[in-house]
């Protein structure tokens, strides 16, 4: 019984870097501070790579932190700020 790897979410990486820069216009640094991170800059440039998974409770802080829904967040067929 092979373990296979979970479904994850192809647009998530765009969406996080286009939270920190196109409405926030913080350096990785900063957002890092923002979401209360204990650890430097890294993780916020891996999340945007793709090349890490937020946590749960991050994904929450972002979401917070622009006022949209972990939905918008984390479903590739919702848009992050949709178009009025």
């Amino acid at each position: 019984m092979g373990r296979s790897a979970r479904e994850k979410p192809r647009k998530l990486a765009r969406k996080l870097k286009a939270i920190r820069v196109d409405e926030l216009g913080l350096s990785q640094t900063e957002m890092a501070k923002a979401l209360g991170l204990t650890i430097n800059y890294s993780a916020v440039s891996q999340y945007e790579r793709g090349t890490r998974e937020p946590s749960l409770l991050i994904l929450l802080k972002y979401a917070r932190l622009v006022g949209v829904s972990t939905d918008a967040l984390i479903d590739d067929k919702l848009e992050l700020f949709p178009k009025k």
